[in-house]
């Protein structure tokens, strides 16, 4: 048995599938498989993405993928390089949980505020209506503005003399 990523590529050539077919299939970089067939394994992402790679490339040319990455893995401690245990995957994964709940969160808060505005508006056009209704059941509502064609001149000194008469300026 040689070594992990030789055995690797003489799999791959066996069934006469090219990088570049895994690439296409993957969606893997071609960088990334090739530094798997020559076990460089320090030019891997690390963590759980190189499981993922190890994982979609054995998919891909049809072999077992448990095995292979077992393999991978003691391939991988026996070159030396640091195991990463993905703890910061976990740490990192638990963020985004964190970041879309707080987004949800928001998205409600302002779906409940547009929903309190847009009853206050709907209870004020009704306040509005039944006010009217009773105003001209009642008849003072055609004396509230006069008769004839407002200018904005003759209403801006209509409503000062009204507030002139409300507040007692003069």
């Amino acid at each position: 048995m040689g070594s992990f990523g030789n055995d690797l590529r003489k799999a791959r050539l066996s069934r006469g599938i090219a990088l570049k077919d895994i690439t296409a299939e993957t969606k893997i970089s071609p960088r990334y498989l090739q530094a798997l067939e020559q076990d460089n394994f320090a030019q891997l992402p690390g963590g759980i993405l190189s499981k993922g790679i190890v994982r979609g490339y054995a998919a891909a040319v049809g072999l077992d993928q448990n095995e292979w990455t077992e393999r991978f893995l003691k391939a991988f401690a026996a070159s030396g390089q640091p195991i990463d245990d993905g703890d910061k995957w976990v740490e990192f994964a638990s963020n985004v949980g964190k970041a879309r709940s707080q987004r949800a969160s928001s998205m409600d808060t302002r779906l409940r505020w547009i929903g309190a505005i847009l009853l206050l508006l709907v209870g004020l056009v009704c306040a509005f209506l039944g006010v009217r209704y009773y105003g001209l059941y009642a008849g003072w509502w055609p004396t509230l503005l006069p008769t004839h064609t407002i200018s904005i001149h003759a209403l801006f000194v209509h409503v000062l003399a009204w507030l002139r008469a409300v507040c007692k300026l003069t």
